[in-house]
Parts: C-alpha cells; sequence; structure tokens
C-alpha cells in the first residue's frame, strides 16, 4: 500500500472554544496556529515515510472545522517546507472554477513541486458555498439522488473536467460546449489583437490566428511538468455509476464505503470497467481507500479516543450531509444508525492497539487491497501533542509491514 494523510483541515479548538470563539474561522491567532500546526504535521508525515498529504477545498466555513479555502497556496507553502510527500488536492470542487484558470494554476503547481502534485476533483455538495462560487454556472450543491440539480452539477463537472484536460494536452484549444467556449465570441473569433502579426503570427503557437489575424484558438501555458499531467483522484466515492467513471477515465477513486463486502464490490467494478477501458489490474490497483484510526494502550482507550474527535465531528457534522449511508451495512433498508458505534461496526473507523490496527489492515489487504490507503486524521481536533503521537506509532509500528517498498 501507499499511504495518504488526509486533513481538512481544521482551526485547533475544542468544541467548547468552537462556541466560546465564535466566529473561530476569522480568528486570525487561532489560523496562525492552525497553519503552524499544519505545518509541523506535513514536515514530520514527510520524514516519517508517507506518500502523499491531502485537503479538501471549502469556504465560508465560520465554525472554523473545514478552512480550506485555497488549497493549491497551501500545498506550495508545504511543498517547500518538504522533500518527497507529494500532496493531492481531495478535491478541488470544478463545478465552481474556471476551467482554464484550474488547468494553469494546477500546471505551475505540479512545475514548482517538480511532480509532486496529485491533482483531485469533486462535484461539490455543500450548498452554502457551491451555489455562491458555482453561480456563473448555475450549479449547486450536488445532492447526489438522481435529482435535475444533480444531473446539472454533474453535467458541469463533465464540462470543465474536458476543457481542464484539453488545456493540459492540446498546444492549442478551440471548445463549443453548452457552458463554456473558447474563444470568446466563437462564431468571429478575437478580433482586438493588435499584434497578430508582429508578434503572435511570429512567436506565438501554429494554429492561434486565422488568416485575417483573428484569435481562433488559445494556447494555455505552461504546460504541465508531468507529461501529459499530474495523476488525478477523486475522494468520497460511494456509487458505483461514479466507481466506473473513474475507472473508464484512469482516476483513483478513494471509496468512502466500508463494510468489507460492500468495498470489495465497488473494487471489483472499478476493475470490471477498466478492464473494458483497455487497462487489465489487479483488485486494488489504481483504487483508495478511506479509513479512520485512533491508535491506544488498549481497546477502550482508542474507541473513547475516536469516540470524543472523529465520530463526534461524523455525527453532528458529516452525519447532515447524508455521509452515514457509506456504512450502510449488506441488506439493510431501514436508516442508518447515526452513532460512532455504527462507524466502527462498518470498518471506517478502525480503533485499538497497535496490533488491533495491524489486523484490520492485514483484513482490508485480504479484502480489496488497495493500493492507497487514505488516514482521514483529526487534525484540529486532536490536540498536537496526541496527533504527533498517532503519526509516529503507525508509522514506526503498522506501517512497515504494509507499505509499498
Amino acid at each position: 500500500m501507499k499511504f495518504n494523510l488526509f486533513m481538512l483541515p481544521s482551526i485547533p479548538c475544542t468544541f467548547e472554544e468552537r462556541i466560546r470563539l465564535r466566529p473561530v474561522g476569522r480568528n486570525r491567532e487561532k489560523y496562525q496556529e492552525m497553519l503552524a500546526e499544519l505545518r509541523e504535521l506535513t514536515v514530520l508525515a514527510d520524514e516519517l515515510g508517507f506518500d502523499a498529504l491531502s485537503t479538501t477545498e471549502h469556504h465560508f466555513h465560520s465554525e472554523g472545522f473545514e478552512v480550506s479555502v485555497a488549497p493549491l497556496l497551501l500545498y506550495t507553502d508545504l511543498a517547500a517546507r518538504t522533500k518527497r510527500i507529494k500532496f493531492a488536492s481531495l478535491a478541488l470542487v470544478l463545478p465552481t472554477w474556471d476551467p482554464i484558470r484550474v488547468a494553469e494554476e494546477i500546471a505551475i503547481l505540479d512545475h514548482l513541486t517538480k511532480g509532486r502534485f496529485i491533482a483531485g476533483f469533486a462535484r461539490g455538495y455543500q450548498d452554502r458555498w457551491t451555489n455562491v462560487l458555482g453561480q456563473h454556472y448555475h450549479v449547486m450543491g450536488s445532492p447526489m439522488d438522481g435529482s435535475e440539480v444533480d444531473a446539472h452539477n454533474r453535467e458541469v463537472f463533465e464540462e470543465v473536467f474536458h476543457i481542464m484536460k484539453m488545456c493540459w494536452r492540446e498546444e492549442t484549444v478551440r471548445f463549443k460546449g453548452k457552458y463554456y467556449e473558447i474563444p470568446t465570441p466563437f462564431e468571429t473569433g478575437i478580433r482586438r489583437w493588435p499584434v497578430s502579426e508582429s508578434w503572435t503570427r511570429k512567436y506565438g503557437a501554429d494554429g492561434e490566428l486565422d488568416a485575417a489575424g483573428a484569435v481562433q484558438r488559445i494556447s494555455v501555458v505552461p504546460k504541465p511538468y508531468t507529461d501529459p499531467h499530474p495523476p488525478i483522484w477523486q475522494p468520497f466515492s460511494v456509487s458505483e455509476k461514479t466507481i466506473r467513471w473513474c475507472a473508464s477515465e484512469g482516476i483513483v477513486p478513494f471509496i468512502l464505503v466500508s463494510h468489507p463486502e460492500s468495498y470489495r464490490a465497488l473494487s471489483e467494478a472499478y476493475r470490471e470497467e477498466a478492464g473494458k477501458a483497455g487497462r487489465t489490474l489487479a483488485l486494488g490497483e489504481s483504487v483508495g481507500a478511506f479509513r479512520s484510526i485512533h491508535i491506544g494502550d488498549s481497546y477502550a482507550e482508542a474507541y473513547r479516543l475516536g469516540e470524543e474527535s472523529q465520530g463526534r465531528g461524523f455525527i453532528e457534522y458529516f452525519s447532515g450531509f447524508g455521509f452515514f449511508e457509506a456504512f450502510r451495512l449488506p441488506g439493510e433498508t431501514t436508516p442508518v444508525p447515526q452513532t460512532f458505534e455504527r462507524i466502527v461496526e462498518a470498518k471506517y473507523e478502525l480503533v485499538g492497539t497497535v496490533d488491533d490496527i495491524k489486523r484490520e489492515l492485514d483484513a482490508l489487504r485480504e479484502n480489496g487491497n488497495p493500493e492507497w490507503f487514505a488516514w482521514y486524521f483529526d487534525q484540529g481536533i486532536l490536540p498536537l501533542d496526541e496527533a504527533k503521537r498517532q503519526l509516529e506509532l503507525f508509522a514506526t509500528k503498522i506501517m512497515p509491514e504494509f507499505k509499498e517498498s
């Protein structure tokens, strides 16, 4: 396995402090504290041998729980402080981005890190900010229910995704879709480009100009450092439809569904669809698994630690967005219990001693053998000393037995 450390990131404070300091997301001193903590944990993860570090992209989180406003800027800072660890966006919400700007910014980060960036994308599920930042496409957060809103979100995502990849792969781009066109106006081209003959026709890319000097195609620079572009991931995958789309596109999905039987079925679906696209893969190859881990001197100690951190965050926050559906047991038709006990029962939350966690990873390796293991790490919820202790325990006592050589 390869190991990815996933953080939101979050302002470091207790749940009680979030009440007292509200809105803690706008607290300058606490934001600086978060940056310092992220830097320290990232450097430690790099030294301990983690393969990647990833964060979300979210906006307007006054509560201080997902303060991941500009992940590409954050990775630039963190990459300058580390030597080998890669950085992955899990994920940039494409229906809120301009396709050319996201292609440019990722290409630049790919150059700045010399290939230490992995591009992860999602459709966006939080209306509070997706509706605002996606208004130019009239897009809203995806409810993932097959509704008209859901279908529109997917349609925009796929068009932005397609244009972005064109910008990376093609020397010049011309495109007219439902939501975006290059150039604009598309029919006539861009006529007011006074240096078409003196400059662009001599020095620019072939085909940018027509015979009359109008701009008919654009050349997006720079070309990515990685050929043809950075690897692509998609997080929080729960549906077979999404898994199969990822397989057809050569994308690594990080599967949130955790019950062994259900997880294996989605891994099998990925392998099957990849085969249809001409990629012969072993079970688990090009697939990632999401899990939470808490390690203690006893099972009871680890359980309590997880319940007070990951459990509370999932129940109070993520449950509102329907994430407990990922923990539905096979054959279950009643509402999924929104309890920490269920998270553990579904094998998303792995708690126990070092030996307990080893047994859980052994079982995962036997059941689906994911190429990537993503640890949802409670940065900002766990005290920093405890967070560092968890990292060091896992990296020195557990990870070496499972890490890809």
